[in-house]
């Protein structure tokens, strides 16, 4: 139970004082755990400017700010991690030694449920809430060594996929003109682009497409902007002569980098765009002083390539006896179960994907025809 010097207040993230937005920075300095990114004030501020549910909890021990949670909440009191579906981490940021009651927590934010899929490993008092984990591939980066040239880097680094990355961008290069990388480019027009070649990707793969989602754009431009210790948007792209093959746009904090949006042209998918890109960034973090590369959940045969460890993220429902909580749960569990069962299992995994890409192609057809006939 908490104490009677314990309490907990209710802000909306774009409003936090500077203050609470440097205790909130303490607290990820403290801990390995909550250095990610998307774990920082600045992406809760950023959903919050587009997301009127948008809240956070902080917890004060003897008047002092020790804990934040951000958050999402419906007028049902039905409760989410601030940006479910976007971001690959989630948790109560909080100083060593802190711990809280669940149900007054959730109580105090007007809460029946709590939903996460992307739970930091440490969060105890979740603990019994948590329906599954799943692994989260990492890069450990090195200290990058400015004079390495990206060849002699990337064959000590990943010497299995080094031959044939390096002949596929000489061909790219012999193709369309000299490769170049930009880790932190500035040129906003780069950004429109990698939201065309995502939506088209969506479209393809019959994936939702979060960029016919205008919040989801607002946020991304908004993020862009944001250059703070704790949280940069870093736009990246791969260029063979001027022309833009493939590019990513995620956040870092100092020490941990979160690729988050990478797309390219699918004219030129058979170089390989896509992984030629977070090699690129791999070293081009390394070099800037990153120390891991959170991969976010999902298996990938990408990410099996690239990983060198693993973490563990949580996914499940805190809740308070309450209807609503009931009911979402009874809604919400069977779409995750069947969703986990078919990424975990490769035989029904490729065919749930080929279905999906049949639809795709379906739906990128019939858009086509609509076009013409219009």
């Amino acid at each position: 139970m908490r104490s009677r010097n314990s309490e907990i207040t209710i802000h909306r993230p774009e409003g936090l004082s500077t203050e609470l937005r440097r205790a909130w920075h303490r607290a990820m300095d403290d801990s390995p755990d909550y250095a990610n990114p998307f774990l920082a004030p600045e992406f809760a501020a950023g959903v919050g400017r587009y997301r009127a549910g948008a809240r956070v909890a902080v917890l004060h021990e003897h008047a002092e700010p020790v804990g934040f949670l951000p958050y999402e909440r419906n007028s049902f009191g039905v409760g989410r991690a601030i940006g479910l579906g976007l971001s690959d981490a989630q948790a109560l940021v909080h100083r060593p030694g802190v711990t809280w009651d669940t149900q007054e927590l959730l109580k105090a934010c007007g809460l029946s449920v709590f939903e996460f899929d992307h739970l930091v490993e440490e969060q105890k008092p979740f603990g019994r809430h948590v329906t599954g984990t799943f692994a989260s591939p990492v890069i450990d980066l090195k200290d990058g060594d400015g004079d390495d040239s990206y060849a002699e880097w990337l064959r000590g680094a990943y010497p299995g996929l080094a031959k044939t990355t390096l002949k596929k961008e000489r061909r790219l290069a012999r193709d369309l003109g000299e490769m170049r990388f930009v880790f932190d480019e500035r040129d906003p027009r780069a950004l429109p682009t990698l939201m065309r070649w995502k939506s088209a990707q969506y479209r393809r793969t019959g994936r939702m497409d979060r960029f016919a989602r205008p919040w989801i754009v607002d946020l991304v431009n908004h993020l862009y902007q944001v250059r703070e210790e704790h949280f940069t948007g870093v736009l990246s792209v791969v260029y063979a002569g001027d022309r833009p093959v493939a590019a990513h746009f995620g956040p870092r904090s100092r020490t941990v980098f979160a690729p988050w949006f990478t797309a390219y042209d699918p004219e030129l998918r058979y170089y390989s765009p896509g992984l030629i890109m977070h090699l690129r960034m791999a070293q081009a973090a390394g070099r800037d002083g990153v120390r891991l590369m959170d991969l976010g959940r999902g298996d990938k045969e990408w990410k099996d390539w690239l990983k060198t460890r693993e973490l563990r993220v949580g996914e499940g429902f805190a809740t308070r006896p309450h209807p609503v909580a009931a009911a979402h749960r009874l809604w919400r569990r069977p779409v995750r179960g069947l969703r986990n069962t078919v990424l975990a299992h490769p035989g029904l995994r490729e065919p749930a994907d080929r279905l999906l890409k049949t639809v795709g192609t379906l739906r990128t057809s019939s858009g086509r025809a609509d076009s013409r006939a219009g």
